[in-house]
């Protein structure tokens, strides 16, 4: 009979029990149920709402059940329907009576709300320490390759040189920020529903601080209907997640256009790449492409809480379920991504003199010879036309900038002089010193300060 089968008289159907069953997922949150009930039944026992004989029973038998369970020797059992009842009724075979009081002040409710917001906050820190990982593999590498040239891109076209480095670390900023998302999220995960009962709060004197203190957790929710239909911290962990999925597609399709006969950028190493079946001579950056597809995933999932949660009125819903099998698989899909994205990027192999070459011989000084010109006192858009006609003219003739002569300089416009003949590649690097920008002294700056957060977000880690 099923643990809160006394108002009915007919058995559930069982392709509905089925269709209902929550264990085959759920499962997962045995730890955090456990450590939400053994703090739940400490509490009763300090508020004389339970005997403190049963309440030992309690915590010894819970902690049986864990051991059991992570030997693999706990039998799931459908017909239990979620990891809750599953525990709560082998506790009963194994202890007796006493297992018939740790649900007193206590509803399925607050306790899946509890257990989540547990098993959410210790995701939350394993993907900021994810995260960590590849921003260091980032900073490495942008300090093994400084001065690398590369050109920058705008609509796919080459636009000016950067210095690889530069670019590296555009997208640390970017996981940064990921990493800001998560942390912040982490503040509003970190309060316990524990109390609410089934809606309306309890008619126990239970301590709630008590049981939020056992649990590591800083605060308790004020509004007992909100603290058990609450899902925005699933929400916001999946739109941290989405959002981070989405620079992890930005970059693998640059590396996936890196390693192109085409640029010839990089080159990825064996482990990260795969072949054809039929074409012998083919390296594809599968790696690359899966981590770029399962940002897709990423964002359907964070549709599916919100389409899910767009209906419900107060308080709990059995569509609620429905939140634990997307966030357990955006929590595996976005840690297995960041793993096998960063060791992809920490072994590809970076072809310097490609870069270089591409940066070079692509007009992307042009900009510069026309800041060149307004420096010489001619409005820029005037100056803009004078560069076009340039880039035309050597484009008809086969030429490059630096095939210029300076008479022929000075038929577009009289403003310039010798000087302007030396403009290059690393004078239009060097002339990008505002902060922020390309310029080698920039670029070490930035790399200062990248160290400086890396330090910051290890420290908010250690201190959860």
């Amino acid at each position: 009979m099923k643990l809160w089968g006394g108002r009915f008289e007919k058995e559930l159907d069982k392709t509905a029990e089925e269709f209902g069953a929550s264990i085959p997922f759920d499962k997962r949150l045995y730890r955090e149920d456990i450590a939400g009930s053994i703090a739940h039944a400490k509490m009763l026992a300090q508020q004389g709402i339970i005997g403190q004989e049963d309440a030992t029973k309690i915590i010894v038998g819970l902690e049986a059940i864990r051991a059991k369970i992570e030997r693999g020797e706990f039998e799931f059992r459908l017909d239990r329907e979620d990891i809750h009842l599953n525990i709560e009724a082998q506790l009963r075979e194994e202890i007796g009576e006493a297992a018939g009081r740790l649900h007193t002040g206590r509803s399925r409710n607050d306790q899946v709300a509890l257990d989540l917001r547990l098993w959410t906050r210790a995701a939350i820190v394993s993907t900021v320490e994810r995260i960590l990982k590849l921003q260091r593999t980032l900073v490495r590498l942008a300090v093994q390759w400084n001065g690398v040239v590369m050109p920058g891109y705008t609509h796919m076209q080459r636009a000016q040189p950067i210095l690889f480095s530069h670019h590296l670390l555009a997208y640390f900023e970017m996981f940064q920020r990921d990493a800001g998302r998560f942390s912040d999220c982490y503040g509003r995960v970190d309060v316990s529903p524990l109390g609410s009962g089934a809606l309306a709060g309890v008619p126990y004197p239970l301590d709630r601080e008590f049981v939020a203190q056992e649990l590591g957790i800083s605060a308790i929710s004020r509004n007992s209907m909100d603290a058990v239909s609450d899902r925005d911290f699933v929400v916001e962990y999946l739109a941290a997640a989405a959002l981070c999925a989405v620079h992890l597609s930005r970059f693998a399709e640059e590396i996936i256009l890196w390693s192109t006969a085409e640029f010839g950028f990089i080159e990825l190493d064996d482990a990260y790449s795969t072949g054809s079946s039929i074409m012998p001579q083919k390296k594809n950056p599968d790696m690359a492409e899966l981590v770029r597809g399962k940002s897709g995933r990423m964002i359907g999932h964070l549709m599916a809480i919100l389409t899910m949660l767009k209906g419900l009125p107060l308080a709990y819903n059995k569509d609620m379920q429905e939140d634990k099998e997307i966030l357990f698989d955006a929590v595996d899909t976005l840690t297995n991504s960041l793993k096998v994205f960063e060791g992809m990027v920490g072994t590809m192999r970076i072809r310097g003199g490609t870069m270089y070459r591409a940066a070079e011989g692509s007009f992307a000084t042009a900009t510069d010879l026309a800041d060149y010109l307004v420096k010489k006192g001619k409005p820029f858009r005037e100056a803009h036309e004078v560069v076009g006609k340039m880039v035309r003219h050597c484009l008809d003739k086969g030429k490059n900038f630096s095939d210029l002569s300076l008479q022929e300089l000075q038929t577009f416009a009289p403003e310039f002089e010798e000087d302007a003949r030396q403009i290059t590649v690393e004078t239009s690097l060097a002339a990008r010193k505002v902060y922020g920008g390309t310029a080698p002294g920039q670029v070490n700056m930035a790399l200062e300060t990248a160290t400086s957060l890396l330090e910051s977000t290890q420290i908010w880690l250690e201190g959860k």
